[in-house]
């Protein structure tokens, strides 16, 4: 398999656009509960969509329920910290129960992102991709891979400083050896199994969160 291979190029865009489809309607009322409590404590925008490196080197706008504070990433920096002030009451549920990532199934509708796929990373580090890196962006990005399971809990890795530098130090480099590692396995059985971990590890997530008031 890998990135070369038909199932990547062709018949997995297929499959996401359905089940895509199927899910965004499933969630409507989920999705507009959550539009409604973002726009009660903090107002409008309901979304969030920063650009990323995309699919071919082609930056594409990610779409996720705002979590932090208006303009936030005019106060501080790319990488969110433990505790991080610009997060908001509603935010805080959303990242913990990793809800924030739903719109993400427009990004799916529209073609720039898969279920599965490395996690898309800022412009500014993917421009600077050089050697095997730059197999990453021959697989659409997704919402979850290999690096996003290793680091489910980035916040608590990069601690309450400076977040951007600790990322750039500490994570970077292994999150883009994960996705380097998606890149040359991508299969339906790999997919498949990145699938069942991750509803897994979200849901252990949430259950922590939720009933024991632990980030874990």
């Amino acid at each position: 398999m890998g990135y070369n291979s038909l199932y990547n190029r062709n018949l997995k865009p297929v499959i996401g656009l359905f089940l895509a489809s199927f899910l965004l309607i499933l969630l409507l009322p989920v999705f507009i509960f959550i539009s409604i409590s973002i726009i009660a404590e903090s107002g409008f925008p309901v979304f969030y969509k920063p650009l990323r490196g995309g699919y071919h080197q082609k930056p594409f706008h990610i779409i996720k329920f705002r979590s932090m504070v208006k303009n936030a990433d005019k106060i501080g920096g790319g990488t969110t910290a433990l505790n991080d002030p610009r997060i908001t009451k509603v935010g805080n549920f959303l990242r913990k129960t990793k809800l924030d990532e739903i719109p993400q199934l427009l990004n799916i509708l529209s073609g720039s992102m898969s279920f599965i796929g490395p996690r898309p990373e800022l412009l500014q580090y993917t421009d600077k991709y050089e050697g095997e890196e730059k197999i990453i962006l021959e697989v659409r990005p997704g919402i979850t891979d290999y690096s996003s399971i290793e680091f489910i809990n980035l916040d608590e890795i990069v601690g309450k400083g400076n977040a951007d530098e600790m990322y750039e130090k500490y994570v970077l480099k292994k999150k883009n050896a994960l996705r380097i590692k998606y890149a040359k396995e991508v299969s339906f059985t790999t997919d498949v199994k990145l699938f069942s971990l991750t509803v897994w590890r979200v849901i252990k997530k949430a259950i922590s969160f939720i009933f024991m008031g632990k980030h874990k």
